[in-house]
């Protein structure tokens, strides 16, 4: 059978360090048997008994890293260069049993890699056939309350629809989503917006309520301000090349900067309960606290504000300005114009140059060590790029004079 040949091609271990009785479930039986390729391949085997020790030897056969996930019900991990293999405890008296626990019938289908036997007892290839995600269980949901968003997730991941009935039991059990750790929520989340297909399928948990605990804030207009955001990303990157090179996880805090509130303190408050890393908070209350700043900026904003602006936002200017450009405002090519200069190394507004330093001043003006240092500083970058010095000299006597007048 293709699946069970492919699979023992990908295995990262010798197939006969398995137990017979072992099967292989969940996603990559899924995947396989939808054609879907993975660089990095997770596989998940349950056995009857076991299980703890089968992975600790495969792992010592081969000097793999090892984890005991959860030892109570026998789960651990063998991490490889090019894959991930879990190991579990079936969970209950026998596969079968497992299967029907398991949250969509398009995962519990399992295959023995040495017989070649597939075993789907709830017709989960049929499934995939028609490309629907349908619940084992309303139980099986509530069991593990992220199995609600995951739903919306992996609907974005194969382009598949979740079933009517499936969909009104989501709605109904999304107030659960407030027991789920949030890293397992955020793990999620992330996906969805990272994804090219995730909008559609944000707007729908938006719609079905599946977000309202973690984003509490996000709105209709929310919603409207993100389905702009791919086709504006496109739009900017056939003339500004650079927006190319941004990763997805970088353009996704610009979309999860449109689900917060508005306010970046409030939004704060947000990602924390998210369990953001500090640099995504840094970075999404960045977009927000600026954001109205170019929207304000136009043809009189002066060199010094634009400054200021590029020092305060640094790398999250693209960010900003793809949200800005979304909103299509009325200033519009201001906002090029200020694309073109950041992705202008050599542009002295958004990318500034010393023409001198701290130990400068120190040393050739006899300056002391103090705060005003660094303010000097500022100002002789600020005449630099409105071409009032240009070299070291005149910049050593724009901060004599500086210092005259100013203390």
């Amino acid at each position: 059978m293709y699946i069970a040949d492919f699979l023992r091609q990908v295995l990262p271990f010798d197939l006969d360090l398995l137990p017979p009785d072992a099967y292989l479930v969940g996603g990559v039986v899924r995947d396989a048997l939808l054609h879907r390729r993975r660089n990095y391949i997770d596989l998940d085997f349950v056995l009857p008994t076991g299980a703890i020790q089968t992975a600790k030897f495969i792992a010592n056969k081969y000097g793999a890293g090892f984890v005991v996930l959860d030892a109570g019900r026998e789960i651990a991990r063998v991490v490889f260069p090019s894959a991930t293999v879990d190991f579990a405890r079936q969970e209950g008296g026998c596969l079968l049993d497992d299967l029907h626990r398991r949250d969509f019938c398009l995962n519990a289908i399992a295959l023995n890699l040495y017989t070649k036997e597939i075993v789907d007892p709830l017709e989960g290839q049929k499934d995939l056939e028609k490309g629907i995600i349908r619940m084992v269980s309303p139980k099986n949901l509530e069991d593990d309350p992220l199995r609600i968003l995951r739903a919306y997730r992996q609907a974005s991941q194969l382009g598949f629809q979740i079933t009517p009935d499936t969909r009104k039991t989501l709605q109904k059990l999304a107030p659960l989503l407030r027991q789920v750790a949030a890293e397992r929520v955020k793990s999620e989340l992330d996906y969805l917006l990272q994804c090219e297909a995730g909008f559609q399928w944000l707007q729908l948990a938006y719609e079905d309520n599946i977000l309202s605990y973690w984003l509490k804030n996000t709105t209709p207009k929310s919603i409207i301000n993100l389905s702009k955001i791919d086709q504006t990303l496109i739009n900017l990157e056939e003339t500004y090349h650079p927006f190319k090179n941004l990763s997805s996880e970088f353009l996704a805090l610009a979309k999860l900067s449109c689900l917060t509130a508005n306010n970046s303190d409030l939004a704060q408050e947000e990602l924390i309960k998210l369990k953001c890393s500090k640099n995504e908070i840094k970075t999404v209350t960045t977009i927000l606290k600026y954001l109205p700043a170019l929207l304000d900026f136009n043809s009189n904003t002066t060199l010094r504000e634009q400054y200021f602006f590029f020092l305060n936002v640094g790398d999250t200017f693209p960010l900003i300005a793809l949200r800005a450009i979304a909103s299509n405002p009325e200033n519009k090519s201001t906002i090029y114009q200020l694309i073109e200069r950041y992705f202008n190394q050599n542009d002295l507004v958004a990318h500034p140059q010393s023409l001198i330093t701290g130990n400068d001043l120190i040393n050739e003006l006899n300056f002391k060590p103090s705060p005003l240092i660094k303010e000097i500083l500022t100002e002789v970058q600020i005449a630099h790029l409105e071409n009032k010095i240009h070299d070291k000299q005149e910049a050593l006597i724009f901060a004599q004079k500086y210092c005259t007048k100013n203390l």
